[in-house]
């Protein structure tokens, strides 16, 4: 059975989008994104914008996807005001000394049609397969734990140039882009958390600490430690020795 997605909605989700109505310049984006948000929040269990517009009165396929994929709005606009709204609500305030997550995401996909779609490593299936990976950034203060910001990794096989294709970027510069766009808020993590894929890459753990950041991470067991005794001796080691 469908249902309209903005009467079914309570009164808090327009008020929530109204805050979001200047980052938008026509009010035809101003209304498919109340669609868009209304079909992620349904009851749709795959959320593909033709099923979420069947599943809703007065929601068209073609202008949902129009406002996605060829509208003139910056997803960025609409991710810096969703942090500053979150930052002036009591429960979702973002204090000082958090943990700051680094993780990559990635989901099994069919096709190469879709941008980042190459053969890679999906942690969800925990093998090499076809798919899409993402690099996020979330932060944890012992009673929350909010997402801040995502990043779309370009696999070299899914761009035009391979490896040298300038859009080429591994994932740990996109963690650091991440970190430094965190930074850049007036946000100061007390620790960045990463595992092992970040933690047995030196260069990162190297900027992490350029930026004066204190970090945990995982770490393979054959890296090399160095450990400093008494009377200032210091002792080259493998972990797992």
């Amino acid at each position: 059975m469908k249902e309209t997605t903005t009467a079914a909605m309570p009164p808090c989700f327009e008020r929530w989008c109204q805050r979001f109505n200047d980052v938008f310049t026509h009010k035809a984006q101003k209304r498919e994104f109340r669609h868009y948000l209304g079909g992620l929040l349904g009851e749709s269990e795959r959320k593909k914008l033709f099923q979420m517009a069947s599943n809703a009165v007065e929601v068209t396929y073609h202008r949902l996807h129009h406002f996605l994929t060829e509208a003139p709005w910056s997803s960025l606009q609409v991710n810096e005001r969703r942090l500053e709204i979150m930052n002036k609500c009591s429960q979702t305030r973002i204090s000082r000394g958090f943990s700051l997550i680094i993780d990559d995401s990635g989901h099994r996909k069919s096709g190469n049609f879709t941008a980042g779609v190459g053969r890679q490593y999906i942690g969800e299936i925990g093998k090499t397969e076809n798919g899409i990976v993402v690099v996020t950034t979330h932060l944890y203060d012992g009673r929350k734990s909010l997402p801040l910001d995502i990043e779309l990794y370009q696999h070299a096989d899914s761009l035009p140039q391979g490896k040298q294709d300038p859009n080429c970027e591994k994932k740990p510069e996109l963690a650091i882009k991440l970190i430094d766009l965190t930074l850049s808020r007036g946000y100061h993590p007390g620790i960045v958390i990463v595992d092992s894929g970040y933690g047995n890459n030196t260069s990162f753990l190297l900027k992490l600490e350029n930026r004066q950041l204190r970090y945990l991470g995982g770490l393979a067991k054959n890296r090399k430690v160095i450990v400093s005794e008494q009377n200032n001796i210091q002792q080259t080691i493998r972990l797992d020795e």
